[in-house]
């Protein structure tokens, strides 16, 4: 066997272990960052490719990064909690921490052609919208033991290509094979003809799942030895709807993924430190199950806009745009130190914390350190922490007049902790 085939080989069949993500949030219910490397400098990649996770930011970097293969796992804790405020039948704290850590893989593989041309597999996901409450929470089902949590998992398989236009220029593209499953439980007071559209199809169903395929496009150029520039672009992925939860989503169980778009900067400022900076928007206003408000409510409890509908009741996510901020310093031959910041917008406007409870992806801020260390000549293991700072968004205007008996306003609070550890060879 060829040894490009024993490569392809070996990212198959990596590939197909990967291909289990694990949810989660951060901007949102995207990634702070792609790849263990990028993940320590705050996400930054878009101009500053370090590995074959590149392609995840902007397949341009691909490259630049030469023959490599990647693989990252993450430890990933985060802390939701709700606070359904007095008074009010319910009010009191809500733990949605069930299920209390995740573990997620990555894996990406790169190869050159030529000295132009590379070719290679990245593998990802996103997650976000996942609660498991402890308790059952009176607004969303009657019944004691039916406790609420939602549970959405997004992967994506990118085979990419990327070309040196010069020495200094470089196009990449990827094509990316999304999949994405859901389950929603505890949420038996929607299912029926005064609130949904699609009774049975609502909550308590299991997992379902739906496809999709995309790309993503890049740009990458060194205009000066100290200065590299970036730019990237994802349209909006059309998903298969979630049959099982036409009821519940706008569009009969639609759930697209949003198109986002970056733009970023690496600035050698000396010899032995990169400071990166990219500039990221992402739009949940695409997806009108993420991006619907809740809309108004009846005296009697009722959805105006009813579930499942093109104008039904959802998250109310807003847009958000991202910065991240990263520094790499290569503290010797054998050892890189990295650092960074990463700020989002809150996608979550007060007035909608009330369905939120499900999905409570409020923290805006992480703070993040990490390392490399070469075992070798070709290979190297990597190391990441990231702390999503604790954040508290209250509710204002939260709870309709018809669920106040159950609580006044609904606060939304998280913070997040998570460690990887990653190794690379190159070939």
């Amino acid at each position: 066997m060829s040894g490009m085939k024993r490569n392809l080989v070996l990212v198959l069949a990596v590939a197909a272990a990967v291909a289990t993500p694990a949810a989660f949030a951060t901007n949102g219910y995207f990634q702070h960052g792609y790849g263990v490397k990028a993940q320590g400098m705050g996400g930054a990649g878009v101009a500053f490719p370090q590995d074959s996770m590149a392609a995840a930011t902007n397949p341009a970097g691909m490259a630049m990064v030469g023959a490599h293969m990647d693989f990252g796992l993450m430890y990933f804790s985060p802390d939701r909690e709700t606070t359904l405020v007095s008074p009010g039948s319910a009010a009191g704290k809500y733990s949605a921490n069930e299920t209390a850590y995740f573990m997620i893989p990555e894996f990406g593989w790169n190869t050159m052609l030529d000295k132009k041309m590379s070719v290679g597999l990245t593998v990802f996901g996103n997650g976000g919208m996942n609660t498991s409450y402890n308790r059952n929470i009176p607004m969303f089902s009657s019944i004691t033991q039916d406790r609420a949590g939602v549970d959405l998992m997004q992967l994506f398989i990118a085979p990419n290509v990327a070309y040196k236009l010069t020495n200094s220029h470089s196009v990449g593209a990827s094509l990316i094979l999304a999949y994405q499953r859901f389950r929603a439980d505890g949420l038996d007071n929607f299912n029926n003809v005064n609130q949904s559209s699609g009774v049975g199809s609502v909550t308590n169903n299991g997992y379902d799942s739906s496809t999709g395929v995309g790309v993503r496009l890049g740009w990458t150029g060194q205009l000066t030895p100290e200065v590299t520039l970036g730019a990237t672009y994802q349209p909006k992925i059309d998903m298969t709807k979630f049959d099982k939860y036409k009821g519940l989503f706008a569009e009969k169980g639609d759930f697209d993924i949003p198109s986002n778009y970056a733009i970023g900067i690496a600035v050698k400022v000396m010899p032995k430190m990169t400071v990166a900076l990219d500039y990221e928007e992402i739009k949940y206003s695409d997806s009108k199950a993420v991006s619907n408000p809740l809309g108004p409510v009846s005296a009697f409890g009722v959805l105006q806009n009813t579930l499942g509908t093109s104008n039904g009741a959802g998250f109310g996510w807003q847009d958000i745009t991202v910065y991240k901020l990263g520094l790499a310093y290569q503290h010797s031959t054998s050892t890189t130190l990295r650092f960074g910041w990463n700020h989002s917008d809150q996608p979550i406007p007060a007035s909608q914390t009330f369905f939120n409870i499900l999905a409570p992806g409020v923290v805006t801020d992480h703070l993040t350190l990490g390392g490399t260390w070469k075992l070798g000549k070709e290979a190297e293991v990597s190391a990441m922490y990231t702390r999503a700072i604790s954040e508290e968004l209250k509710g204002s205007g939260s709870i309709p007049t018809a669920f106040q008996g159950f609580t006044k306003e609904a606060n939304l609070k998280m913070q997040q902790n998570s460690f990887s550890l990653g190794f690379g060879w190159g070939f």
